[in-house]
């Protein structure tokens, strides 16, 4: 990240600095994740190769090879692996994004859509208060830094086509069919 100073030093006794980030890697089955987060909860959950401007990190971060010492990081981590594994499908973890006030309205829209279930920009805009910001609400998505826990996949083009998604389409439509698989298998008699 452009706007991200990664630092050295030795966080794993359990003394985190307040004003400080960290980020650890994860491997999934969509790639390998950096998430990063602090004392303030989760700041980024981002993508191998990902745009350097997608997510405005706002401090230096701190590699961290174990996540005891960083409770959101761990926690990050194994809901994202019960994500993985269909067994959660809601998040629960303390958010700390960055944005401008409409990014945040945004992404506060993403939350409220339903596991399993699409909608399309224009929607995301009309729940917003205004339907001709569907572009508006698009570039907000698009710097969605809370990858697959803020759940920019689930919105969609006005025809249903998967459209710009920073994880790629392939991605995107894996964790859709992800999804709806195991949304189905839950309703299934």
């Amino acid at each position: 990240m452009s706007d991200t100073n990664l630092k050295s030093g030795n966080h794993e006794s359990g003394n985190l600095d307040t004003g400080t980030l960290y980020s650890t890697r994860m491997a999934s089955p969509v790639g390998e994740l950096t998430l990063i987060g602090g004392t303030g909860g989760l700041r980024a959950v981002l993508w191998h190769g990902d745009r350097a401007d997608r997510a405005t990190i706002g401090g230096d971060v701190v590699p961290v090879s174990t996540t005891s010492a960083v409770p959101v990081l761990a926690a990050a981590i194994a809901q994202l692996e019960e994500y993985f594994a269909g067994t959660r499908v809601q998040f629960d973890l303390p958010l700390d994004p960055h944005g401008t006030p409409f990014q945040q309205q945004a992404w506060m829209a993403l939350r409220s859509i339903a596991y399993g279930e699409t909608i399309s920009y224009g929607e995301q805009a009309r729940r917003l208060g205004d339907v001709n910001k569907a572009r508006a609400v698009g570039a907000a998505n698009g710097r969605n830094p809370l990858s697959i826990i803020v759940p920019c996949h689930r919105v969609v083009g006005t025809n249903g086509k998967l459209t710009g998604f920073a994880g790629g389409l392939d991605n995107k439509a894996w964790l859709l069919q992800h999804e709806f698989e195991v949304a189905a298998a839950a309703t299934a008699p």
